[in-house]
């Protein structure tokens, strides 16, 4: 039996995450090749297994130069669905708190939870993981390997361990292994698949005779520490079963957000920029609103194509800062648009917009004004409060500033993309039987 007081964190990591959301729901592409594309169908940014295996794609790689490869091998193109998969995630860690009341979302597909104190309620916790590989599979039909550590650090590696030696069966406990099956493991894997380690640190252990994961668990703490500072020496530690880093259930409010995208087609008017710029600030004001914080400055910037050669190049930003830090779109929307107006140049063809709330700070912590006229408006605070109210019940953008515009010319491309199966009504999976 596990001892009940042990030190234990699992990292629970969904497999192609963007690639198994969307073979979830379509029993078509079960054993398909699948690539998830990017904003405007643009490039890959996730790789089902089959497609991995073929050894012939790349992350990054542009979708207009794969089409003769696509048919080739059978690979399926698909737009990106940031909906569905952000709703899969909810779900998974909803499943993950059924197991501990800890639960750290690292991101989208992961998360860390703290396993203390449930050693005595499983056989072991290669038990417990794999009861969760086998209820997420069940609930959300996705596929997850799980790795179990003393320590954050140790549960990370060892979920990579778990996804790339098949006799763990998708679950890899470091916490009970002998010192010999984790040697022998360790020195087997490059030292840049270290949780924080990366290309550039890498690059200097390896100078230093630091190749492996097992050389890094046996330098010396303190002279890591001089030649890369408290957090390298904290992550040798780590390696070792020592737990330095502790799980944060509550994710700190983000200093910055920015929203941004490139648009489905060339953009040379004013007005379908300023349409763009209210729509990516109102996405911004809602997060800014959703971690209660108000922000201090917007800036907004535009920028033309740089792969079009023949197009006059241009790109410019201008930062609006506002009297009284607010979370109201109005008041955004406003400065972001008045920055716009000064960058604006005419007889050019814009690609890419976005917006950049800055300055933000607790929405409490707002200090005393001296004119009445720029105090916050508890009126504005229940218009937002309306505003968000309507389009979590009615779907985004039921309610919106009339700035956004009815239908954009310069909206995303998305032209491969699968149904909201999760969030809309009106587009629930339908099944048939025979």
């Amino acid at each position: 039996m596990a001892d009940p007081r042990a030190q234990l964190f699992a990292l629970v990591d969904a497999n192609n995450f963007y690639a198994s959301c969307e073979k979830s729901f379509q029993p078509r592409l079960r054993d398909r090749p699948v690539v998830v594309l990017s904003n405007n169908d643009g490039c890959v940014v996730a790789r089902s297994k089959e497609v991995k295996a073929l050894g012939i794609v790349k992350m990054g790689q542009p979708w207009f130069q794969m089409q003769d490869l696509a048919r080739q091998h059978g690979i399926v193109g698909l737009s990106s669905n940031y909906t569905v998969y952000a709703d899969m995630s909810n779900r998974i860690m909803t499943i993950l708190r059924t197991y501990s009341p800890h639960v750290e979302v690292y991101s989208i597909d992961e998360a860390f939870v703290s396993l203390n104190g449930m050693g005595g309620l499983w056989e072991s916790p290669t038990a417990m993981g794999q009861h969760m590989r086998a209820k997420i599979l069940k609930w959300v039909n996705l596929p997850v390997c799980v790795g179990v550590g003393a320590s954050k650090t140790q549960a990370k590696l060892a979920n990579h361990i778990a996804k790339e030696f098949p006799l763990f069966d998708s679950v890899c406990d470091l916490s009970s292994m002998s010192a010999a099956r984790m040697r022998w493991l360790f020195v087997r894997i490059d030292v840049g698949e270290v949780w924080g380690v990366g290309r550039r640190i890498g690059d200097k252990l390896r100078a230093l005779g630091i190749n492996t994961v097992q050389d890094l668990k046996e330098a010396e703490p303190r002279d890591m520490r001089a030649k890369f500072g408290i957090l390298m020496e904290r992550t040798v530690q780590e390696l070792r079963g020592l737990s330095c880093l502790d799980l944060e259930e509550v994710a700190p409010p983000r200093k910055e957000i920015v929203s941004s995208k490139s648009f489905g087609s060339m953009v040379h008017t004013y007005d379908e920029l300023a349409e763009a710029v209210t729509a990516y600030v109102t996405r911004a004001a809602e997060k800014l609103r959703g971690q209660g914080s108000v922000c201090g400055a917007v800036n907004v910037f535009i920028q033309t194509n740089r792969f079009r050669s023949d197009d006059l190049q241009y790109g410019n930003s201008r930062t609006v800062p506002i009297i009284v830090p607010t979370d109201d779109t109005r008041v955004l929307a406003g400065a972001a648009l008045h920055g716009l107006e000064r960058i604006f140049l005419e007889g050019v063809r814009y690609k890419k917009a976005g917006v950049q709330l800055m300055d933000i700070s607790p929405k409490g912590t707002l200090q005393g004004v001296l004119f009445d006229e720029a105090r916050p408006s508890e009126s504005g605070d229940k218009v937002m409060a309306a505003l968000d109210a309507l389009n979590q019940r009615f779907g985004r953008d039921a309610v919106k500033l009339a700035s956004a515009g009815l239908a954009p010319r310069w909206a995303m491309r998305s032209e491969n993309k699968t149904p909201c199966y999760t969030t809309r009504w009106d587009e629930l999976p339908v099944a048939r039987a025979n």
